[in-house]
Protein backbone atom coordinates (compact mmCIF):
# COMPACT_ATOMS: atom_id res chain seq x y z
CA UNK A 1 0.00 0.00 0.00
CA UNK A 2 1.19 3.20 -0.66
CA UNK A 3 0.15 6.90 -0.04
CA UNK A 4 -1.19 8.92 -2.58
CA UNK A 5 -1.77 13.15 -2.61
CA UNK A 6 -5.82 12.90 -2.53
CA UNK A 7 -5.55 16.18 -4.88
CA UNK A 8 -3.30 14.29 -7.62
CA UNK A 9 -6.35 11.86 -7.71
CA UNK A 10 -9.53 13.40 -6.47
CA UNK A 11 -11.66 15.73 -7.80
CA UNK A 12 -11.76 19.17 -6.04
CA UNK A 13 -15.03 18.70 -4.46
CA UNK A 14 -14.39 15.32 -3.40
CA UNK A 15 -11.28 16.25 -1.71
CA UNK A 16 -13.55 19.25 0.11
CA UNK A 17 -16.13 16.77 0.95
CA UNK A 18 -13.93 14.58 2.77
CA UNK A 19 -12.35 17.17 4.70
CA UNK A 20 -15.68 17.75 5.89
CA UNK A 21 -14.98 14.60 7.75
CA UNK A 22 -11.54 14.25 8.49
CA UNK A 23 -9.02 17.04 7.78
CA UNK A 24 -5.32 16.65 7.48
CA UNK A 25 -5.36 12.85 8.95
CA UNK A 26 -4.72 9.90 6.94
CA UNK A 27 -8.04 7.88 5.86
CA UNK A 28 -7.22 4.45 4.51
CA UNK A 29 -9.88 3.67 1.69
CA UNK A 30 -10.34 -0.56 1.53
CA UNK A 31 -10.70 -2.57 -1.95
CA UNK A 32 -13.82 -3.16 -3.38
CA UNK A 33 -14.77 -6.57 -2.02
CA UNK A 34 -14.38 -8.18 -5.56
CA UNK A 35 -10.42 -7.13 -5.73
CA UNK A 36 -9.48 -8.02 -2.50
CA UNK A 37 -6.70 -10.74 -2.24
CA UNK A 38 -6.18 -13.50 0.43
CA UNK A 39 -3.14 -13.19 2.54
CA UNK A 40 -0.26 -14.08 1.28
CA UNK A 41 -2.12 -14.33 -2.46
CA UNK A 42 0.03 -11.54 -3.50
CA UNK A 43 3.60 -12.09 -1.99
CA UNK A 44 3.75 -16.09 -2.75
CA UNK A 45 3.81 -16.78 1.22
CA UNK A 46 0.10 -18.69 1.57
CA UNK A 47 2.24 -21.14 -2.11
CA UNK A 48 5.44 -21.21 0.01
CA UNK A 49 3.25 -22.01 3.22
CA UNK A 50 0.93 -24.99 1.66
CA UNK A 51 4.04 -26.51 -0.21
CA UNK A 52 6.32 -26.75 3.08
CA UNK A 53 3.47 -28.09 4.88
CA UNK A 54 2.70 -30.60 2.27
CA UNK A 55 6.28 -31.91 2.56
CA UNK A 56 5.89 -32.11 6.22
CA UNK A 57 2.49 -34.58 5.88
CA UNK A 58 4.52 -36.78 3.22
CA UNK A 59 7.65 -36.78 5.61
CA UNK A 60 5.37 -37.86 8.68
CA UNK A 61 3.60 -40.45 6.55
CA UNK A 62 7.32 -41.66 5.53
CA UNK A 63 7.75 -42.41 9.09
CA UNK A 64 9.53 -39.30 10.20
CA UNK A 65 8.77 -38.45 13.84
CA UNK A 66 6.80 -35.55 15.10
CA UNK A 67 10.37 -34.49 16.85
CA UNK A 68 12.46 -35.20 14.12
CA UNK A 69 10.11 -32.42 12.10
CA UNK A 70 10.00 -30.31 14.96
CA UNK A 71 13.55 -29.69 14.64
CA UNK A 72 13.91 -29.68 10.93
CA UNK A 73 11.21 -27.00 10.37
CA UNK A 74 11.84 -25.20 13.50
CA UNK A 75 8.23 -25.18 14.45
CA UNK A 76 7.29 -26.82 17.59
CA UNK A 77 6.05 -30.28 17.86
CA UNK A 78 2.37 -28.84 18.28
CA UNK A 79 2.59 -26.42 15.17
CA UNK A 80 3.85 -29.77 13.43
CA UNK A 81 0.89 -31.87 14.94
CA UNK A 82 -1.99 -28.91 13.69
CA UNK A 83 -0.26 -28.99 9.72
CA UNK A 84 -0.46 -32.92 9.99
CA UNK A 85 -3.75 -33.00 11.02
CA UNK A 86 -4.61 -29.96 8.73
CA UNK A 87 -3.23 -31.81 5.88
CA UNK A 88 -4.76 -35.25 6.29
CA UNK A 89 -8.28 -33.52 6.82
CA UNK A 90 -7.34 -31.98 2.97
CA UNK A 91 -5.97 -35.24 1.66
CA UNK A 92 -9.43 -36.56 3.00
CA UNK A 93 -11.24 -33.76 1.15
CA UNK A 94 -9.30 -34.83 -2.41
CA UNK A 95 -10.06 -37.94 -2.25
CA UNK A 96 -13.57 -37.45 -2.54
Amino acid sequence: MKYEKALDILPEHVVKTIQQYIDGSYIYIPRKSENRKSWGEQTGVKKDLDIRNRSIFKSFLHGDSIRALSERYYLTEQSIRRIIRAERMKDRRDRR
